[in-house]
């Protein structure tokens, strides 16, 4: 009996915890990962046009996007689409553009160096 009460109470733990992950906050999760920190401004805002508005983004600043990581580059583009100053904008679309730059940047970094 007091395995089955300390097993109900493990899985009450994990889904209250797993429901915490869930729910927090795009601010949290920069906060956390000390996601502002990690990009220089100008890869910043290149990596930020490039989603954004049009333009490409450069190989060094893939470099940074990469080593940002994912979980910051969600969390970061989500937060700049809360932004009243976007409402305009289509966030299935710059979701999309901001999946594509993050899947571009994977690959390039991810390559192979071309053989001199």
């Amino acid at each position: 009996m007091g395995t089955l009460n300390v097993s109900s109470v493990l899985v009450v733990l994990f889904l209250t915890c797993w429901a915490v992950m869930a729910t927090k906050g795009n601010d949290q999760i920069i906060k956390e990962n000390n996601c502002e920190s990690k990009m220089g401004l100008p890869c910043f805002l290149e990596a930020f046009t490039s989603i954004f508005n049009t333009g490409s983004i450069s190989n060094k600043c893939c470099g940074e996007l990469v080593v940002l990581g994912k979980v910051c580059h969600s969390a970061l583009v989500k937060r700049t689409l809360e932004n009243p100053l976007f409402k305009d904008l289509n966030p299935a679309t710059i979701i999309d553009k901001s999946i594509q730059t993050w899947n571009n940047c994977l690959a390039l970094i991810d390559s192979p160096s071309p053989s001199t």
